[in-house]
């Protein structure tokens, strides 16, 4: 039995409102209505399951944020409710900046910007605040207020300049007041000595919990887990992960559901792998989900998980691109010009597909990535492989956004160039994401006992870069003409313009002026441009200036795929080896630091262009049509919410700590 897809509106737009430097798109599910009702049940299940941990996110990323997040929403109630009847003047400039401050708010899951992770401020007066809250009864704590007002007070949520403690100097809720790096090192290091696993199969230590220090001066560390830190969120989780068995597409896609379960009960890092593994061996079902402590980029040190949902469904037909790099994962780790030695001899359980996303929530909500691959242990993507996935939904969306913007034609430096990316371009993005989570991400392997946590607080940035090099090397192969994924052999062209494009200047308009380059993925693809352009000694690609502009002028396409197949080799060994001191060299060359007048520049030319860097989207709605005895008959979905809307529902329906 099916169910029919309701749109509640007789239009869809994928833009939807800008605010900040932010714009929010909705994305549709496409092929919803196809599903069967038992697909469609088990998703609602699942994305209740993933909204039911939205409050542990905002605490993760600050312990003050959760009493943030309810005195402001009392406050954007409040003026919400009384109109704008009579209201002019300064008091309406005052109310737009507190509503945009507290959609920030929203975004970034607390008071540090959702990329750049230093501290906004209102742009409403503190003097105003205080007034709006005394005129509406609303009580409150001045501490908190002078919080929100003070630049100092938390002034970065996860610090990663060289030099620093950044234990210290970073705001998240990971670990306790004023335990310092060293220490959070040392009981790790501790820790990792003292596992009575094969040391060939470490648990992924730290990754569910917050590191505290007791009475006695000892750290320990306070585990996620039914009855644990978040318990009441993660009861609540489990409970429609309960709901969502009977549903499952099979029983091995019960077993993983009911792993995740026990893992959630107990809190156990082997009970992970477990899952992870049961995770990877369900590949039939046609609905899949993540649930859970998955993506370290918020620990400076690299240990702790942030919590993230995504709920999603295969589509068919976009998947058969995937399909092919992974049934011919075994030939590009063969000839990727790496050294043998770090290699894999047997490529295991590579899967990938293309996905319809139903739903996203924690730190994938509402900025999210565009493709996924996990698990993120190193020793279970060796022995069981790994699942990549593309979100074909928010490509779609994000290209659509993109039409007409008028990027093209402000930074790129020719009209043939312009064309190249006009006719490759959907094609080429697509690819490089496949090309990076389905094989560059499973690609290599450390050699025996190197530590996956060797590269310290630039693992990350290494990882990035070592997947996006896998994919822009392969891109102008030929390999993927020859298996009919690229068009022609002048089509990887307008991936590697746009992406040296980006890396050395175009990503700058996400950064504020004066500041560092902060974020890992904005690292790696600034080392990767910078490197390049440092290494082009045949001017394979340069840096010019036409007409006052600053432009990428490519050269030599061919010349840059074996740049990046040199760089690709290096970074490889600096992972497979853990060699901390040349990962960090690399980064901090040529990945941190920004030319301010180039800076200057392309903030002021993308200004003109009314544009904003950023892109998030706003969640469909899920409705469950029950009978009288409340079984589910079927599930319609709504794309009418408003941002605000949507967020002040989450706050009263699923908040839990």
């Amino acid at each position: 039995m099916t169910g029919k897809l309701r749109i509640e509106s007789n239009e869809f737009s994928y833009s939807d409102e800008k605010f900040a430097d932010i714009q929010l798109l909705r994305y549709r599910v496409e092929g919803f209505e196809f599903l069967s009702l038992r697909q469609k049940t088990l998703i609602y299940h699942l994305s209740e399951a993933a909204l039911a941990g939205r409050d542990i996110l905002y605490d993760q990323n600050g312990a003050r944020n959760l009493a943030l997040r309810r005195l402001l929403e009392a406050l954007y109630m409040a003026l919400k409710s009384d109109g704008v009847a009579g209201v002019e003047g300064a008091e309406v400039r005052e109310r737009e900046a507190f509503a945009e401050y507290m959609k920030r708010f929203w975004f970034s899951h607390g008071p540090h910007h959702h990329y750049a992770c230093m501290k906004f401020l209102p742009g409403c007066s503190r003097e105003w605040m205080e007034d709006a809250l005394r005129r509406y009864g609303i009580s409150y704590d001045r501490p908190l207020v002078d919080y929100i007002f003070d630049a100092a007070a938390d002034a970065c949520r996860c610090n990663q300049r060289d030099g620093e403690d950044l234990l210290l100097t970073s705001s998240n809720n990971y670990y306790a007041d004023g335990i310092t790096q060293r220490e959070a090192e040392d009981f790790y290091a501790r820790q990792r000595a003292a596992l009575t696993t094969p040391p060939e199969c470490p648990p992924q230590i730290g990754l569910n919990s917050r590191l505290e220090r007791g009475d006695d001066g000892t750290l320990r560390e306070n585990v996620c887990r039914i009855g644990g830190l978040y318990g009441a969120a993660i009861r609540r989780i489990v409970r429609h992960l309960e709901d969502a068995l009977p549903y499952a597409e099979s029983d091995s896609q019960r077993q993983v559901i009911r792993l995740l379960i026990d893992f959630y009960t107990t809190g156990s890092l082997l009970t992970f792998d477990e899952y992870s593994i049961a995770w990877l061996e369900d590949t039939e079902s046609q609905v899949d989900f993540v649930n859970g402590f998955t993506e370290t980029y918020g620990d400076p040190l690299g240990f702790k998980g942030s919590w993230e949902s995504i709920v999603n469904f295969r589509d068919e037909e976009a998947t058969r691109r995937t399909r092919i790099l992974a049934d011919n994962a075994q030939w590009f780790e063969d000839h990727s010009p790496i050294d043998a030695r770090f290699r894999k001899s047997v490529c295991r359980g590579i899967s990938a597909k293309v996905i319809q996303a139903a739903i996203i929530a924690g730190d994938l909500y509402p900025s999210t990535a565009i493709g996924i691959n996990l698990p993120n242990s190193d020793w279970v993507r060796r022995d069981h492989g790994s699942k990549s996935v593309t979100i074909g939904n928010f490509t779609d969306a994000y290209n659509c956004a993109s039409q007409g913007s008028g990027m093209l034609e402000e930074f790129v430096i020719d009209d043939v160039t312009r064309q190249m990316i006009r006719t490759y371009g959907p094609v080429g993005d697509n690819l490089h994401t496949d090309l990076h989570e389905c094989l560059g991400h499973g690609s290599g392997q450390l050699l025996p006992g190197v530590s996956a946590d060797a590269l310290k607080a630039h693992a990350s940035t290494i990882e990035e870069a070592r997947a996006d090099l896998f994919a822009l090397y392969y891109m102008g192969s030929g390999k993927l003409v020859e298996l009919g994924l690229l068009p022609d052999a002048e089509a990887y062209k307008s991936q590697y313009y746009t992406y040296l494009m980006n890396g050395a200047l175009t990503q700058l308009v996400r950064i504020s002026r004066g500041a560092t380059i902060e974020e890992a993925h904005m690292r790696n693809r600034a080392l990767i441009a910078h490197w390049v352009l440092e290494h082009a000694t045949e001017r394979e690609a340069e840096i010019v200036n036409i007409g006052n502009k600053t432009y990428l002028r490519v050269n030599d396409y061919a010349g840059l795929q074996r740049l990046f197949g040199r760089l690709l080799a290096e970074v490889q060994r600096i992972r497979s080896e853990g060699d901390y001191e040349a990962a960090r060299n690399l980064v901090e060359t040529y990945g941190v630091a920004i030319d301010d007048a180039l800076h200057a520049e392309v903030l002021d030319r993308y200004r003109r262009l009314n544009l904003r860097p950023y892109k998030g989207f706003i969640n469909p709605s899920y409705h469950a049509v029950r009978n009288a005895e409340g079984g589910i008959t079927d599930v319609t979905v709504s794309y009418t919410e408003a941002f605000d809307e949507q967020c002040l529902r989450y706050s009263r329906e699923y908040s839990t700590l």
